[in-house]
């Protein structure tokens, strides 16, 4: 007997799930202050699923209604034999955009290739222009090797590329207009985002490095004029976009403190290890590894599990910079 499932997955607040992001690793090749510690503990390789569970979870999504995946790390470009199963997702029937993001370390030597693999857009990290206080912020990170990656993307002509950057007070606001100018005169995005507390951090204390993202908004108005677009759009995230300079590019911003948006919420997340995530901010999940993985598995009860799953995703997250948070998971592990 055959299974009736849903065309389009629906949580209990009748918001339509769409778009999943997909972990491929918690590994990195970088340590960003305000993403990992910087002596990290991994998931040990046996927990963290295989690229054919991967596949087996994207194509269950798929079958779901979901049109858009994104996949993330860590940094997912690390991860061995990442290309095959890239091949793989871009010929998933039904599946709408298959999206990327990446700190820039491997762009150089893949963007082409992933370009021609059906990775439709790619967002590109870079918190700071400056090689000493770049190599500071991501403690093992090259600024020329990202740049080199940046322009590799646009020269692979990628249907969007956007840079992500996280400013925090005291040690790059300085650079919010130099980063503008850099997405100008390339004529790609860029989307600033507020930290998201997320794992202990010690590095530095998150209430008073936390810039806004109306500060951010002034200090680019110095110069250019910002042309709000609209609200966040399903298909492309919780970024407000603005137009500048009648040109192509776009200034966003991710705003989980200032202006929240999960009233909006269209995705859920996966973690390298398995564990479907349904909130960002809440530790509310379904674990998709131990149904991969127990005797007489099948499609049909991955599917299940996760149009289950649905009925426990929160309204939305409650993120305090003030307290020790709640989510003591690093944002590697989550997946942005």
């Amino acid at each position: 007997m055959t299974t009736e499932f849903p065309r389009v997955l629906i949580d209990r607040f009748r918001r339509r799930v769409d778009y999943v992001r997909l972990s491929v690793t918690d590994r990195c090749d970088f340590r960003c202050v305000y993403c990992m510690a910087e002596d990290m503990t991994f998931v040990p390789k046996k927990h963290v699923l295989t690229l054919e569970e991967i596949q087996e979870v994207a194509s269950a999504f798929v079958e779901l209604g979901v049109g858009k995946i994104r996949l993330t790390g860590g940094e997912p470009l690390v991860r061995n034999n990442i290309l095959s199963l890239i091949e793989q997702l871009g010929q998933l029937p039904g599946l709408d955009e298959l999206v990327i993001t990446s700190n820039g370390s491997q762009l150089q030597r893949m963007a082409g290739s992933l370009r021609e693999l059906g990775v439709k857009r790619i967002n590109i990290s870079l918190d700071s222009l400056q090689p000493r206080r770049f190599r500071h912020l991501t403690r093992y990170g090259n600024l020329d090797q990202v740049i080199a990656g940046i322009d590799a993307a646009i020269e692979a002509r990628f249907e969007r590329i956007r840079l992500n950057a996280v400013i925090l007070k005291g040690r790059n606001e300085d650079e919010v207009l130099d980063l503008v100018n850099f997405a100008l005169q390339r004529h790609i995005d860029i989307a600033f985002i507020e930290e998201m507390p997320l794992g202990l951090i010690d590095e530095h204390n998150r209430a008073l490095s936390f810039c806004s993202s109306e500060e951010l908004r002034q200090i680019i108005a110095r110069e250019h004029l910002l042309a709000p677009l609209g609200d966040p759009q399903s298909q492309e995230g919780p970024a407000r976009y603005f137009s500048i300079a009648n040109g192509p590019t776009r200034i966003g911003f991710i705003s989980p403190h200032s202006h929240n948006f999960c009233h909006l919420c269209n995705r859920v997340r996966v973690t390298a290890e398995g564990r479907l995530l349904l909130c960002l901010g809440n530790e509310h999940s379904a674990d998709l590894r131990a149904v991969l993985r127990a005797p007489g598995y099948s499609r049909d009860k991955l599917k299940q599990a996760i149009v289950n799953a649905m009925a426990i995703k929160p309204e939305r997250h409650h993120f305090d910079l003030d307290e020790t948070p709640d989510i003591v998971r690093f944002m590697n592990t989550t997946g942005g």
